[in-house]
């Protein structure tokens, strides 16, 4: 019998509206769980009980009234730091900014609220959401409920460990660098990054922050594939902008039994070589598909240069985050640009190169990304699902000393520059795709490891579906030990 807090969000809604249990008395279980667990996590960083209090009894009353708020009502939740929530710190980790108190609710916070949700804390992130670690000078660090010493990855590693622990019912996440997908790999848990666009990042911000960034999307984490659908669902559609002129309508997935999905496998690249055990995870689940009677290819490709993605990729990216970047840090990378010693294939040239990039270069490497789009697109003619790792390695132990481009992670027995595997990170998101990830298993040191499936733009559900099977029939979450 899975333990209340394990279920996921959908079962647990289902309890509250059949009256086995209270919204109350299941807020209640989940802050007892948060007093237990949370101050050896540092997952949760906010609370406010006494509104979720409030919150869950209006909810209990409603109901017993026979209203029905949506398809959360009830549910406690939390969201991510970086959402802002009326009333509660919107800091993004920034030591300056800690005094900040939103006013207002982000779109997602306000949709997910409107469908019934309790949402009674706010969970840790890095500065400026820049890590794949979750650590900063206001809130401390975040553990891995599978091992305290290790990251729960980052940005919204509050949201996935928290997740993991079973602290919270429901998550929320943003990705521009694997942010939702390498926390969701690291913890075990379900996690979505959507199509580019589709759900509205509004509020999602620091103050005076009004337009959409280039490559960031934000999207749901969870205990199960059908959470994330239902969480698409609710926050999915055209911000106030565009809510007059257009309509969103996700088609459905391609396929419904693993047996009739068509699957490029894709277990490691020259750019960011993937540990071998990892590879094997990822191996089994394919070989379990065959076995179902899917056609499985470890060899189809779009056709695209994957070195240059990975290229692209840092320098768009850093381009997209360059507002950030005050006079003193673009004097030090005009500074290393000029330098006749730099690497200029290292990360930190390019992330030097995407701060100073020129509007017009930009446009034609935006170009160049739309042709790869193309491609993309001729690739999923043929396949419904690219199956890759999310990141090179499980997680890996804290390391919060120097820069972030010059930490190194262990490999297959080397050391691997740690940002390398932002390449599974931009391979689908330069290019605006779907992808999902879910639980691929335990590696040889009993840590999770994530499947990463991307679909084709726009098709959501196809990746969703495709991870709620696998963990249907093949593998799916379970809670870290100590957690029960």
């Amino acid at each position: 019998m899975t333990e209340l807090h394990f279920e996921s969000a959908i079962e647990l809604v289902v309890k509250i509206k059949s009256k086995q249990i209270s919204g109350l008395e299941l807020l209640e279980h989940f802050l007892a769980r948060v007093d237990d667990y949370n101050p050896a996590l540092n997952a949760i960083i906010w609370m406010d009980p006494k509104g979720a209090r409030a919150r869950a009894k209006a909810a209990d009353e409603a109901l017993a009234r026979g209203e029905d708020w949506g398809p959360l009502h009830g549910l406690p939740m939390t969201v991510k730091e970086s959402f802002n929530l009326k009333g509660s710190p919107t800091t993004f980790g920034v030591p300056a900014m800690k005094d900040n108190i939103a006013d207002s609710n982000a779109l997602l916070v306000d949709r997910l609220l409107g469908a019934g949700a309790n949402i009674f804390g706010k969970t840790n992130v890095p500065i400026h959401l820049a890590d794949w670690q979750s650590f900063n000078d206001i809130y401390g660090t975040t553990n891995n409920p599978w091992d305290l010493g290790r990251t729960p990855g980052g940005s919204s590693g509050g949201s996935a460990a928290a997740l993991a622990a079973g602290l919270t019912g429901l998550e929320t996440g943003s990705d521009i660098g694997a942010s939702i997908r390498n926390p969701a790999h690291y913890c075990g848990v379900f996690g979505h990054k959507p199509t580019f666009g589709i759900v509205p990042t509004d509020g999602q911000s620091l103050p005076g922050v009004y337009n959409k960034s280039d490559i960031t999307v934000v999207g749901p984490l969870a205990r199960s594939a059908e959470d994330l659908a239902l969480s698409l669902d609710i926050t999915a559609g055209p911000n106030k902008f565009g809510a007059a002129a257009w309509r969103l309508e996700l088609p459905k997935p391609r396929k419904t039994n693993l047996r009739d999905f068509r699957v490029a496998l894709m277990l490691s690249d020259p750019a960011a070589e993937v540990e071998q055990s990892y590879q094997d995870n990822l191996s089994d689940i394919a070989d379990s598909l065959a076995k179902a009677g899917a056609r499985v290819s470890d060899t189809a490709r779009p056709d695209i240069d994957a070195a240059r993605v990975m290229e692209l990729y840092i320098i768009m990216l850093r381009a997209a985050t360059s507002r950030r970047s005050g006079a003193e840090e673009v004097a030090r990378f005009e500074g290393v640009m000029a330098d006749s010693a730099t690497d200029q294939s290292s990360y930190f040239a390019r992330m030097a190169r995407g701060v100073l990039l020129p509007h017009r270069e930009w446009l034609h490497m935006d170009n160049e990304r739309h042709l790869m789009r193309h491609a993309w697109a001729d690739f999923f003619q043929d396949w419904d699902i690219l199956l890759c790792p999310a990141a090179t390695s499980a997680a890996w132990p804290h390391d919060q000393e120097g820069e972030r481009h010059n930490r190194t992670i262990t490999v297959n027995g080397k050391p691997q520059i740690g940002v390398d595997q932002m390449f599974w990170a931009g391979y689908p998101n330069l290019v605006f795709l779907p992808s999902t990830v879910g639980p691929a298993g335990l590696s040889p040191e009993g840590l999770p490891v994530g499947l990463q499936a991307v679909a084709a733009e726009g098709e959501d559900k196809t990746a969703i579906e495709f991870c709620r099977l696998v963990a249907r029939d093949i593998v799916g979450f379970r809670p870290p030990p100590g957690y029960t």
